[in-house]
């Protein structure tokens, strides 16, 4: 997921060589020799910049820092956002109880945000982070799995429908034929094929990887390169989905990686 820097309300830093979070170890944790004092400094003028309503408050919304799913809405005041940048945990503001409240405190599902995101009117907030566990009070990944499409056609729904990007409803997919029972009546599915037969899968990944590099060898149409790529993509994921990996994973480790340099990255590899 991309994400526009230029309008981005980032964790403030102290100075060129310190800074407040650092996520090295896969959870932004603080660095424990920067002083309250100079947190202050840097955070209130931040804060000041934020549009605040007539009631003091912004809205905030919680991103999946690796997947890009939003997991929940609420809203925040100064102390709560402060409380976020401070504690690196996803904090609100209860409109009904006129309280603070951070996200996991009764559950133990927090959301570990590594940084903070303006919109360009300054009234809106991101938290973007890592949740460990569940968002929703109703154990769901995300607050968001109603589909007013479906409700609006009046389709049947199997159950609820978390709010998917294009990359995780493929991989839902590939998931359901996983499970499909071997047993099923009927020609199985392409999916289900390679699923079920790991030398057809290796070979198609491979096929298709070199059908990508020719696509640059023999200078072919950029369309052409996207669909090759699309290709080794779900082939990929199926994979995947057979050695019980989830594409999540795998963007959480080339997060990892963009903190190091490659040179770094491979001796860390090595000493593994």
């Amino acid at each position: 997921m991309a994400v526009p820097y230029s309008n981005c309300f980032q964790i403030p830093k102290i100075n060129s060589k310190s800074r407040l979070f650092s996520s090295s170890n896969g959870i932004c944790t603080r660095i424990s020799s920067v002083k309250a004092l100079h947190l202050e400094a840097k955070v209130d003028p931040l804060l000041d910049s934020v549009k605040w309503d007539d009631k003091g408050l912004a809205v905030a919304i919680a991103q999946n820092v690796d997947t890009g799913a939003v997991l929940m809405q609420g809203f925040v005041n100064r102390e709560a956002l402060s409380k976020t940048i401070s504690s690196r945990k996803a904090t609100f503001y209860s409109r009904s109880r006129s309280t603070l409240w951070t996200k996991g405190e009764t559950s133990m599902n927090f959301i570990n945000v590594c940084d903070v995101f303006i919109d360009c009117d300054r009234d809106s907030i991101i938290y973007l982070g890592k949740p460990d566990g569940p968002t929703c009070h109703t154990g769901a990944e995300t607050c968001y799995f109603t589909s007013v499409t479906e409700d609006v056609n009046e389709s049947e729904v199997d159950g609820n429908k978390i709010a998917l990007t294009t990359l995780y409803s493929l991989e839902s997919t590939i998931t359901k034929r996983k499970e499909e029972s071997s047993e099923s009546t009927g020609k199985p599915s392409w999916t289900r094929r390679l699923l079920l037969d790991e030398k057809l899968l290796c070979s198609k990944i491979r096929e298709e990887a070199d059908e990508l590099c020719r696509t640059l060898e023999e200078n072919e149409d950029t369309s052409r390169t996207a669909s090759e790529m699309a290709d080794v993509l779900y082939h990929s994921m199926v994979l995947l989905a057979r050695k019980g990996v989830k594409i999540e994973d795998v963007l959480e480790v080339l997060r990892l990686r963009f903190s190091q340099s490659g040179l770094e990255e491979k001796k860390a590899r090595r000493q593994s």
